[in-house]
């Protein structure tokens, strides 16, 4: 299949289901994205906390970090929005002899950066919330483009995961998700260019428009549907 002959979003459903056990079996397996005044609920804190989180399982055992949380959140002050802000010289480098963390300098120094990027978040749109989840869907590469410029270390699939596990719809290029792209003929490689990540943009919101489905159902579907 060449890029530009996309197939509709009903016969990847398809595929998908028939591996997947059928119809009810795939539906069981999707989880729905929240809604923007659930986002909105959502305090400053658990915004960081998450970023930190994704930020910390990048190219690291996501098992050792998901054991070590709790003490994680504690070390850092359940990730405070105006305490780590204003993180100091000094605390950043007893954390970095802090046992109960993962001693990680620029990934540590990048709480400090992210709390600095939700302040201004808040200043400008008036939460996380607000700002990720009011986001338009249909420019949410756009989305990812922000987190990565503004952000720190949040770039790649690290901001696609933190904004999926806050709950904010959009779709992660994951390896299986990618081969599906290249399947259906949207992109013909791993998509990383403007022009790439235009056409998977596109590619989303087509099936979208068609199935009516939110994005994060669309790339779960999407990743079933190849071996």
């Amino acid at each position: 299949m060449t890029v530009g002959t996309i197939p509709p979003f009903a016969e990847i459903f398809d595929r998908a289901a028939a591996r997947h056990g059928g119809d009810e079996a795939l539906t069981a397996t999707l989880t729905d994205p929240k809604n923007l005044d659930e986002l909105i609920q959502i305090p400053d804190d658990r915004w960081l906390s998450a970023m930190a989180k994704c930020i910390f399982q990048s190219g690291f055992n996501w098992k050792v970090v998901d054991n070590k949380w709790p003490a994680i959140e504690e070390a850092f002050h359940h990730f405070d929005l105006t305490r780590m802000r204003f993180m100091s010289d000094d605390e950043f480098d007893a954390y970095l002899k802090d046992e109960r963390v993962i001693r990680n300098a620029q990934k540590i120094m990048a709480i400090r950066e992210n709390a600095q990027f939700l302040h201004e978040i808040n200043a400008e749109y008036g939460s996380p919330g607000k700002a990720f989840g009011g986001w338009p869907a249909n420019d949410y590469v756009g989305l990812l483009d922000m987190l990565k410029a503004r952000g720190a270390r949040l770039g790649g699939i690290t901001g696609s995961i933190f904004l999926r596990r806050m709950g904010v719809d959009g779709f992660i290029l994951t390896k299986d998700v990618n081969k599906a792209l290249i399947a259906a003929g949207v992109v013909d490689k791993p998509p990383t260019s403007k022009r790439d990540m235009a056409a998977v943009q596109a590619a989303f919101n087509g099936w979208q428009a068609e199935s009516g489905r939110p994005f994060t159902h669309l790339s779960r579907i999407l990743a079933c549907s190849v071996e």
